[in-house]
């Protein structure tokens, strides 16, 4: 039997990369294909880990490139981060100096003596609204000239288009619409321009489809085709709890890893690993190293719903808000709670919303459409035999811990 080292929140590769052997073939194959792609995934499934295994597997073959744009507010911050990508690749670097020579002239004297942040602000400094693209363009002419194709990571690309359509007030105007729709018009035509030359992965903690859909800017993204990368099977997650209790020295009994497994429900894989930390700790505390199948609720109970995956679930909500904006958002958190309570999100309580919550620009069902095709997207429900259903017990269960005390189910209120 395989050992498998805990991966503690972070992004694994190679002997630590488990589970995913068909995704990654499968995912390789479209690049090599020069296909450019969306990553889709809900949260903590091993998108990162995905792109960085790629990345060290095809290393000799492509100028592997990893650009993280969650900081990012605008199209000339994402052009930073991209040229602070290319960093490490000399040969590029060299030409990207003289892309923007006219921006760090001042510092070309100590260029080799400042680090790749002091020069990305300098950059920054210099980039303005109207010649972002230009730049952009003559970075992807660079990257297309490459000795070896070029594949680009663009990581969170959602929370910058997120961030660029609806600014701190959550509301997209025609202005925001247009400086997202720049950026994206940007991207789409590198692609097209580039194809075989560059092969573009994005990916994100939020969709990108339906931040698009809300602003009539699907279109831009109409060559990139989905790649998804879905929950661990029941088996694969049972092996990497095997493989994590053998290098701890742990000995599942009564068919504990089973019932681990069946508990969680989706396994996802952050979710799995960290109901593994929870037993290794109780183990190490009470210095026995067997755990028992009838010990499995206990730990499910006081650590994956307490305090351990608190900060973990409370994240799913943030990112919810960020997407749906505050008065969609207390309507999606009435019908997750629905769902969690209850058992199900049905029709009839779908009906006794649609009288509770007026929203202007929708009517109630398009609200709720809204609403629901972002949480399906990302992997919060699924539709069910009256309704809609969580998909995850986990993200139910505290879902359902953190709001019961304050949700009356909604065909028991009076209306």
């Amino acid at each position: 039997m395989e050992k498998l080292k805990q991966a503690h929140g972070n992004y694994v590769e190679g002997d630590r990369f488990w589970g995913r052997e068909d995704d990654l073939r499968l995912f390789q194959k479209k690049i090599h294909e020069g296909a450019h792609q969306v990553l889709l995934a809900q949260r903590r499934m091993g998108k990162t880990s995905l792109m960085k295994e790629t990345a060290r597997l095809l290393n000799d073959s492509y100028t592997c490139l990893y650009v993280d744009l969650q900081k990012c507010r605008d199209s000339a911050d994402a052009m930073v981060e991209l040229s602070k990508a290319i960093y490490p690749h000399k040969k590029l670097w060299g030409k990207v100096m003289g892309a923007f020579s006219n921006i760090v002239g001042t510092i070309l004297d100590r260029i080799d003596t400042i680090n790749i942040s002091e020069i990305g602000v300098t950059i920054r400094g210099g980039l303005t609204s109207a010649d972002w693209s230009d730049k952009g363009d003559q970075l992807m002419a660079i990257l297309a000239g490459s000795d070896k194709p070029v594949l680009l990571f663009l990581d969170e690309l959602p929370i910058l288009v997120n961030r660029m359509l609806k600014g701190d007030d959550f509301t997209i105007t025609s202005e925001k619409r247009g400086k997202a729709d720049d950026f994206m018009s940007w991207l789409r035509k590198n692609s097209l321009q580039y194809q075989g030359q560059l092969r573009i992965v994005v990916s994100g903690s939020i969709g990108l489809d339906p931040i698009l859909r809300q602003a009539g800017l699907s279109a831009t993204m109409n060559n990139f085709p989905p790649f998804e990368l879905k929950p661990w099977d029941e088996t694969t997650a049972a092996g990497c709890l095997n493989a994590l209790a053998k290098e701890y020295g742990i000995t599942f009994l009564d068919d504990a890893d089973k019932a681990i497994v069946k508990r969680i429900g989706c396994c996802i894989p952050h979710h799995v690993q960290i109901f593994f930390d929870s037993i290794l700790e109780a183990c190490e505390r009470r210095k026995r190293f067997e755990f028992k199948a009838d010990e499995v609720e206990g730990i499910y109970e006081k650590e994956m719903l307490g305090v351990r995956c608190q900060k973990e679930l409370t994240h799913y909500e943030e990112r919810l808000k960020t997407v749906l904006g505050p008065d969609l958002n207390t309507l999606a958190v009435e019908m997750l709670s629905e769902a969690a309570i209850t058992g199900v999100l049905s029709r009839k309580a779908l009906e006794a919303f649609r009288k509770l919550y007026i929203f202007e620009g929708y009517t109630g069902i398009e609200a709720q459409q809204e609403i629901i095709s972002v949480l399906e997207h990302d992997g919060y429900v699924v539709p069910g035999n009256d309704g809609y259903v969580f998909v995850s017990n986990l993200i139910r269960d505290w879902w359902k811990k953190r709001n019961a005390l304050f949700y009356t189910p909604v065909l028991e209120r009076e209306v």
